[in-house]
This record gives C-alpha cells, structure tokens and sequence, in this order.
C-alpha cells in the first residue's frame, strides 16, 4: 500500500470571512472526515500548521542561511498536512473527494511518498 503526503494549500484571505460559528463547524467537519479516514485504515497522521509565517533554508556560501518566510502575500500558503495510504492515485483521488478542504475553496496536493 502507497502512502500519500495531502498538502493543504490556501489563500491568505480564505478564511477571513468565517464568523466563530462558521469556522467551528468547519473544524467539526475536518473531525469528522479524518474519524472516518482513520476507522477506515486511510489517515496515518496529520496537522493543521500555526498561523506564523515560518522559515526558509537556503544553502549559501557552503553554509546554510535561514530567513523568515513564506509571508502572507503569497497566492497560497499551505496551511497542513495529512498522510494516507492508497493502493495508488486513482484511490488516492476517490478517498480525497469529500474532503472538507475541498469543500472549503481549499486545493490539496496529493504526492506519493517514495519509499528509500
């Protein structure tokens, strides 16, 4: 069985429209669909990521030199993360298509992790 990495991608001004009503049954219903992943043997784990802008790596000089970023002004942002296993894409897309990210106006990134 493959595993898949789901990258949950945003836009900054996605959710800055939800009441505290709006964002709490949204919450209730990621709840609901990783239950219903997890009791199904899909869902291997996942986070939600804070809400800073968190920081970049970059090789420099034979050295490393990390900086602050991405920011907010970028066109999307990945706001977290899930791990799945699936036979393959195909059920990978079918496991993903009532996901509530989706439903949301969120887009997620479905890649196979490679085995090493």
């Amino acid at each position: 069985m493959a595993q898949f990495l789901l990258l949950l991608r945003d836009t900054p001004e996605s959710s800055d429209s939800f009441t505290p009503d709006t964002a709490q049954a949204i919450i209730e219903d990621y709840k609901a669909w990783s239950r219903k992943m997890g009791g199904a043997g899909k869902l291997l784990g996942g986070e939600k990521l804070a809400d800073d802008a968190g920081r970049i790596a970059r090789p420099s000089g034979g050295g490393v030199v990390v900086t602050d970023g991405p920011f907010a002004e970028a066109k999307e942002v990945i706001g977290g993360y899930w791990v799945m296993q699936a036979a393959d894409y195909a059920e990978a897309e079918t496991l993903i298509a009532d996901c509530p990210h989706l439903k949301y106006g969120g887009i997620i990134e479905l890649r196979r992790i490679e085995e090493i």
